[in-house]
């Protein structure tokens, strides 16, 4: 029997989110369905508020949560009613080519069919999910993007893992394997790179450099893992000189948390030009290119992408979330805001105006 839900809806860019009373469809055979008691509003769900994503209209938005199994279809067999969970955006569903070849995270099954619509209006006009949809009271997704996770875990921090948590501390743990005693920098100190710095403080790395063009960024970044802190405008055009002179020869790994393409080229260049590695964990506008000295590569050195720090969802993201219960990574200081549903707007807010590293809606 569909369940009638609670929603934050986005009609249309530029609009105010609307709380909506709406009607989610009874899970298929191979689907869960999820109440959640804990969303996250993420920097990516701005930009289909601002309209620099499109999609389908009117939309739930959300893709970070944790909450507990309700219901399941007949067909699944991983996951039954009462179970703790974290939605996965980056799913796994251990069957295609991608997930069996043990080369890559990136599972080609999505976690949600593309276009299909399970919410509607009490009218019954269709609402769409923009990945998740998560920002709501109840969510509706394939068995292979529900991850199980520890009963004592509390929801209004665990949510994190499913996205920003992960991404950082898996681009240095589950992407690069960082190493003890590696050197690594970090661009960028935002919630990804305050992430990153504590995933390389957990692999032991000896040097943890932090870049970022805000001074007042530093004090977090020290807290989160840093040996040092560089302010890019103390060095102009020699920051790259200057990184791999504190670096005795270049990093190991850089790993480049903004999106910007001149930084990730400073990425590149800044690592040992033997066997340094390049980890892009932002993300660019689209169309946007990088260049750099084809030359540079030629004695080893290389850049690569990441997508959820490297984690494969159902195997990975558990293990995150015993880090924070024992204590090993922080995830209580970024948390920085917890609202109701029905002051999502004020959350989008507080996001513009950085006012806020991750703002929990609590369900």
């Amino acid at each position: 029997m569909p369940t009638e839900i609670r929603a934050a809806v986005l009609h249309a860019p530029h609009e105010p989110i609307r709380i909506e009373r709406l009607i989610l469809d009874d899970p298929d055979a191979d689907e869960v369905l999820i109440e959640i008691r804990a969303a996250g509003l993420c920097h990516s769900d701005l930009h289909y508020i601002e309209g620099h994503i499109g999609g389908t209209f009117p939309m739930v938005l959300g893709h970070e949560a944790a909450g507990v199994v309700v219901k399941v279809g007949d067909k699944v067999t991983g996951l039954k009613p009462g179970d703790h969970v974290i939605p996965l955006f980056s799913p796994e569903c251990r069957q295609c080519v991608n997930c069996l070849s043990g080369r890559t995270n990136f599972c080609l099954r999505p976690a949600t069919v593309p276009g299909r619509s399970r919410m509607k209006t009490l009218d019954g006009q269709p609402v769409y999910r923009a990945s998740l949809g998560t920002t709501a009271t109840h969510a509706v997704l394939s068995e292979h993007a529900v991850c199980k996770i520890r009963d004592d875990a509390p929801f209004d921090k665990v949510f994190y893992c499913g996205c920003g948590i992960t991404t950082g501390v898996g681009a240095a743990m589950f992407q690069a394997k960082v190493k003890r005693d590696d050197r690594v920098i970090v661009f960028g100190v935002g919630g990804i790179g305050l992430n990153v710095l504590q995933g390389a403080r957990l692999a032991g790395a000896k040097q943890i450099v932090a870049v970022d063009a805000n001074p007042l960024r530093e004090e977090s970044a020290l807290k989160f893992g840093a040996t040092h802190f560089v302010n890019v405008h103390d060095h102009g055009d020699k920051i790259v000189e200057h990184l791999q002179q504190i670096t005795g020869g270049g990093a190991e790994y850089c790993f480049e948390c903004i999106g910007n393409v001149e930084v990730m080229r400073q990425a590149l260049a800044a690592t040992n030009p033997y066997w340094g590695r390049a980890i892009v964990v932002g993300i660019a506008p689209a169309g946007k290119q990088v260049s750099f000295d084809a030359i540079s590569l030629i004695l080893g050195r290389g850049i690569s992408g990441s997508v959820f720090g490297g984690a494969k969802g159902k195997t990975d993201l558990p293990k995150v979330v015993d880090w924070y219960m024992n204590g090993d990574i922080m995830v209580d200081e970024l948390v920085t805001h917890t609202m109701k549903l029905e002051d999502i707007n004020e959350g989008y807010d507080l996001m513009r105006r950085g006012e806020s590293i991750r703002t929990a809606i609590v369900l």
